[in-house]
């Protein structure tokens, strides 16, 4: 009898407050995840920006060669502006990465697999996106990659026609170069945000 109960009253609310606290938790989730996505995006945006617009300045001023230099000197020290004034991890990575420091990790490597595999199925690169997030040593990490397009602009340093002149300053410079052979709408890295969250 008195199991009968529990099956037809007790257990079906028991049910229900799983369900919500399951739904609940899903939505605070999704909640964290959607703020963590804008904010990255945010500060890829605004390096993106930052790095466009000093490269700018530097082609005009001296050509691809003046653009090599400050790639090698401004670069870094930019991208750790930008990810310190937004409060988290910012890099820019490449499975044919010029300069060492932009060397993807084993994670990083497989999201930019799956954005050349689904540029192959005929993707806009400019949508591709990817984000997760993680537990690391009981701490939770949120992870976000966008794929950065190879343009125009970009083929004086890293097409397949490069000037002697530019391809002795690559050697010089980044002397363990990979980063040459694009064309026009192959995916040329992506950028990389990662912020530790509290728990």
């Amino acid at each position: 009898m008195m199991a009968n109960i529990l099956m037809k009253h007790i257990l079906p609310g028991l049910c229900l407050v799983v369900l919500a606290t399951n739904s609940s938790s899903d939505q605070q989730a999704t909640s964290v995840t959607q703020t963590q996505t804008e904010a990255a995006q945010m500060a890829i945006m605004e390096l993106a920006g930052a790095l466009q617009k000093e490269l700018k300045a530097s082609m005009q001023a001296g050509g691809p060669v003046a653009a090599i230099g400050l790639c090698n000197t401004r670069a870094i020290p930019i991208t750790q502006e930008v990810a310190t004034d937004h409060g988290l991890s910012l890099r820019r990575v490449s499975l044919k990465n010029r300069n060492p420091a932009n060397r993807p990790n084993d994670w990083q490597v497989a999201v930019l697999k799956g954005f050349e595999q689904q540029k192959s199925t005929g993707k806009d690169i400019g949508t591709l996106a990817w984000s997760e997030t993680v537990s690391i040593d009981g701490e939770r990490e949120f992870r976000f990659m966008k794929a950065i397009p190879t343009q125009a602009v970009c083929l004086n340093c890293h097409g397949t026609d490069i000037s002697p002149e530019v391809s002795e300053v690559l050697a010089i410079v980044y002397p363990q170069d990979r980063a040459t052979g694009y064309i026009e709408g192959d995916i040329r890295g992506a950028f990389v945000a990662t912020r530790r969250l509290s728990n």
